[in-house]
């Protein structure tokens, strides 16, 4: 297995360096399931906010990209069936992807809820509002 860091995702979903993509494009195409490469949360978060915030990728884009990451047999991403549950959220709503997957991650710790000043979250992400 070999870990993946946001720059080399970002180089291969976004091709915005000639050399660095190249190589990023090598290294995902060259996994298998025998070797996958493993994708944590934070590097979910990070490539998530990299892609929407510096490149400006819209929500069907950025939807495209994490449901690749977690249809790929050549990748593990951490906890997928979280991140599968928050996705889902993020498709349906307004709240952002990291808040969705806030949400999904302290459900799936056993927690009772999770509380939040942000009102699209507490409606979307399936928080509770904090009054």
């Amino acid at each position: 297995m070999i870990g993946l860091d946001t720059n080399i995702l970002v180089r291969y979903f976004v091709k915005d360096e000639p050399e660095q993509s190249r190589k990023a494009v090598n290294l995902v195409h060259g996994l298998s399931p025998a070797e996958p490469g493993w994708v944590a949360l934070a590097t979910m978060l990070e490539l998530f906010w990299a892609v929407s915030r510096i490149y400006r990728v819209d929500k069907a884009g950025l939807i495209r990209i994490l449901e690749t990451l977690l249809s790929s047999r050549d990748m593990i991403v951490e906890r997928d069936e979280t991140v599968r549950e928050a996705l889902g959220r993020y498709r349906m709503g307004s709240a952002d992807f990291p808040d969705c997957l806030i949400a999904a991650s302290a459900r799936a710790a056993g927690c009772a809820r999770t509380v939040t000043f942000d009102r699209i979250a507490a409606r979307d992400a399936g928080m509770e509002l904090l009054a």
